[in-house]
């Protein structure tokens, strides 16, 4: 029997304590920087945590298994060392995109202490079991909201409706269409709610792989974008981009001092590398579910939003 530990009370940690509560035998709390009466108010036993005070995460994570962090930066470090010093068996820290190793080693613009993590993490690799769950594009992308309408991604400075690919609700979208290979952009992409299932089902596996990856489906940009088209009933305005234009838009978006617009081309540059893309998806075939299809997911989505 293991006991969990959840770093966090975003919408993401409460996707993953939903699921653990109802499908698996697993006790858990959940860590919050403060009180949150609504969700103990569902029987979620909360934490309080200061995470620059070793002594109350280490008093936090006493007789914890499994820590799953939906915190980064220096809280996720501090946390990862509480564990440690805890005797906490399993860490799967606060990743929940693309591969690591398609991410470049050296100026990261996305890196939000994640490297430092991974490296925090193989230093107590003796002692500590640690996976990076891997799940490409949450589908909130695409959402009325936005990532922010589901408590997602807050920090990213893109979690709005409309920050990636296609903005629905105007008919438009920028597609990163070719990569440098000149071949198609794809990308792996998952509802947030089933990121949290399969995470609950994979707390009880004999044995933690450094990934473990998941996907709700696998789409060329292109054709995500033609979902939105079809389900909206009309064509969007497309500007479709290469590396070499994407690197353009950069050039302009910097010049004007936008940085919301830097942060959106950087995505889409991301996007065109492949950072969210990949084979393989060795969770899928242990979880034991079918991921929600993303068209029927898009289309309850707006439709639930009149």
């Amino acid at each position: 029997m293991f006991r969990v530990a959840i770093a966090g009370t975003g919408g993401l940690a409460q996707y993953i304590a939903y699921y653990i509560d109802v499908e698996t035998p697993y006790q858990f709390i959940m860590l919050s920087r403060s009180a949150k009466p609504g969700l103990s108010a569902k029987g979620y036993q909360i934490v309080e945590v200061n995470y620059a005070d070793q002594n109350s995460l280490r008093f936090a994570l006493a007789g914890i298994d499994v820590v799953i962090s939906t915190v980064s930066g220096a809280p996720q470090l501090l946390l990862i060392d509480a564990a440690y010093y805890a005797g906490v068996r399993r860490f799967a820290p606060a990743e929940f995109e693309g591969q690591p190793s398609l991410r470049p080693l050296i100026s990261d613009f996305f890196d939000r202490g994640q490297l430092q993590a991974l490296e925090r993490l193989r230093l107590y690799q003796q002692r500590i079991e640690s996976t990076v769950f891997v799940c490409g594009i949450f589908y909130e992308r695409f959402a009325v909201g936005g990532m922010a309408s589901a408590g997602i991604g807050g920090s990213t400075g893109i979690s709005g409706e409309g920050d990636y690919i296609a903005d629905i609700r105007n008919r438009k979208a920028k597609i990163p269409h070719y990569n440098a290979a000149n071949q198609e952009v794809c990308i792996c992409m998952t509802a947030a709610s089933d990121v949290g299932r399969f995470v609950a089902k994979a707390i009880g596996m004999p044995r933690w792989p450094p990934e473990l990856r998941m996907a709700g489906e696998r789409r060329r940009v292109y054709d995500v974008v033609r979902v939105a088209e079809a389900m909206m009933g009309s064509h969007f305005e497309k500007m479709f981009y290469r590396p070499e234009n994407l690197e353009d838009a950069l050039t302009v978006a910097e010049a004007s001092g936008n940085q919301k617009e830097v942060l959106k081309v950087h995505s889409l540059i991301a996007t065109s590398e492949s950072r969210y893309d990949f084979t393989n998806p060795n969770l899928n075939a242990v979880a034991g579910f079918v991921p929600t299809p993303f068209t029927d997911w898009l289309r309850a989505n707006w439709t639930s939003a009149g």
